[in-house]
């Protein structure tokens, strides 16, 4: 192991050297199982993590993921400090401010309430307004969603604020990622005590997201296409799946 790090070391030192310094990505540090710290608190971890990962490695480009509050990541992305950030939704607004590489994977977005709840199925938006929404400040789900006029609480700064604020009975709803939401759920042990409502909100393929015209962002794209085809990220994938 001693040897694989000198030797990780080296061909970083060989890069910068080279004038090629390493891509510095960042992500959510509150995402899991997607993204997160692990428990030595320095290293990170999650699906996503590495899904990125294996793709920088086909690239062959030296790399280090930081893991920030979600707020960062975008102002980091924004004052270029990092090359690439993920993981993002494809919506309008995004593709606006990012050039946006894949999709990496899909997620489906559902909405959330207690068992006890009034509201057991949703047909269009507007059968959401009698009901206050618990949403993560920063995020966005849909674009239409984004834009319907709703009543939302969006004091939440990371999904698992979000589950313990609809446990609490401060928001009627809450609405994100399905596998994320009820990862929190399952640890709370509180699988009895919500409902997810049939009808998702959108499949969402979710994306790495790098400045507009940056060519790193077409040399991310070749090795994930790469991966794809051959299988190595489904199999990534396929490890985590609960």
């Amino acid at each position: 192991m001693k040897a694989i790090g000198y030797w990780v070391l080296a061909l970083w030192s060989l890069a910068c050297l080279a004038g090629e310094p390493p891509w510095r990505l960042v992500a959510d540090a509150s995402f899991e199982p997607y993204s997160y710290q692990g428990r030595d608190g320095s290293s990170a971890q999650g699906l996503d993590v590495e899904l990125v990962s294996a793709v920088m490695r086909e690239t062959g480009t030296p790399f280090r993921i930081s893991l920030l509050p979600w707020e960062r990541v975008k102002l980091q992305l924004a004052q270029k400090e990092a090359v690439a950030g993920f993981v993002f939704t494809g919506t309008a607004e995004r593709r606006a401010q990012y050039e946006l590489v894949g999709p990496l994977r899909t997620g489906q977005t559902v909405f959330i309430t207690l068992a006890q709840s009034r509201l057991r199925y949703w047909r269009d938006l507007s059968d959401l307004k009698p009901y206050l929404i618990g949403q993560v400040h920063g995020y966005s789900y849909e674009t239409d969603f984004d834009k319907a006029d709703l009543e939302r609480d969006q004091h939440a700064t990371t999904p698992r604020q979000l589950v313990s604020m609809l446990l609490a009975g401060r928001v009627d709803v809450i609405v994100g990622d399905k596998t994320q939401l009820l990862y929190f759920i399952q640890q709370l042990q509180a699988e009895n005590q919500v409902r997810v409502l049939s009808k998702p909100l959108v499949e969402m393929p979710r994306y790495v997201a790098f400045a507009k015209g940056d060519p790193r962002a077409r040399q991310f794209e070749a090795a994930l296409r790469k991966l794809q085809q051959n299988g190595q990220l489904q199999a990534i994938q396929q490890r985590w799946s609960p």
